[in-house]
């Protein structure tokens, strides 16, 4: 297949993305995991099955989805990743930043809580969002302005989340096609979850389906975030509890 071909072909998938793995406490991993348990328990015969979950040691931030079909996009990514790494700090202030993940969500064009394709955890930003959003931005435009970035993407504006179901996972498909599942019962028991909180250490250029020894997204690059201070984990936390707590 051609280059012309493949940037209009429907059929040529996402090959890679640009992520922000969240890093999470053991406590964080234990409540994905029992939801999971949970979830599977309760909602047999709707559609749903342990594959759509996402791990918690792929949990990430989406910022930017690509299609790199050579060699030669692939490390024209990498390079734009790097060369903004100073960029991306300046945009964050020099200040690590946590996040905290409450709620569920269906993405805005993927379907309605009785028929889900994608449910997502909405973020909150430790201090804010705005900062996150401008070193995200920056990222996305370091993108586009080199030409890795398809057209109807560039125009998709930011919605940061972490996804925790996918029904496009699901490998019980026998059609070949995404199936909905009913969310109903999930958000009415897990629909104001507060499921933690945690840490973003870096950006990474991921490489979809292709996984690295530490259960994550294949690294083909990456540039850090502001390094995250000793014992800042657990004061953000009582933090979060205080804060929350009096807002009640």
């Amino acid at each position: 297949m051609s280059t012309s071909q493949a940037i209009k072909s429907k059929n040529v998938g996402y090959t890679h993305f640009v992520s922000l793995p969240l890093t999470l406490p053991d406590e964080m991993v234990t409540k994905l995991n029992n939801f999971k348990n949970s979830v599977l328990q309760t909602n047999k015969g709707l559609g749903i099955d342990k594959s759509i979950f996402i791990k918690p040691n792929t949990l990430h931030l989406t910022v930017q989805m690509l299609k790199l079909w050579n060699t030669n996009r692939i490390e024209a990514a990498a390079d734009v990743l790097r060369r903004v790494s100073t960029k991306v700090m300046d945009a964050l202030e020099r200040r690590p930043v946590y996040i905290r993940l409450k709620g569920l969500q269906c993405m805005p064009d993927r379907g309605t809580p009785p028929k889900a394709y994608v449910v997502h955890a909405p973020l909150e930003v430790i201090g804010g969002i705005d900062r996150l959003k401008r070193a995200c931005q920056v990222i996305v435009d370091a993108f586009v302005e080199a030409g890795l970035v398809l057209e109807k993407d560039a125009n998709r504006g930011l919605l940061l989340h972490a996804t925790l179901m996918n029904a496009g996972n699901s490998k019980s498909k026998t059609s070949g096609k995404t199936e909905p599942f009913d969310a109903r019962t999930i958000f009415a028991q897990y629909g104001s979850e507060e499921w933690g909180e945690c840490y973003i250490r870096e950006a990474h250029l991921s490489q979809r389906f292709v996984y690295d020894g530490n259960g994550y997204f294949h690294c083909c690059a990456s540039i850090p975030f502001p390094e995250e201070k000793q014992g800042a984990f657990p004061m953000m936390k009582n933090f979060f509890q205080k804060m929350f707590s009096t807002a009640k």
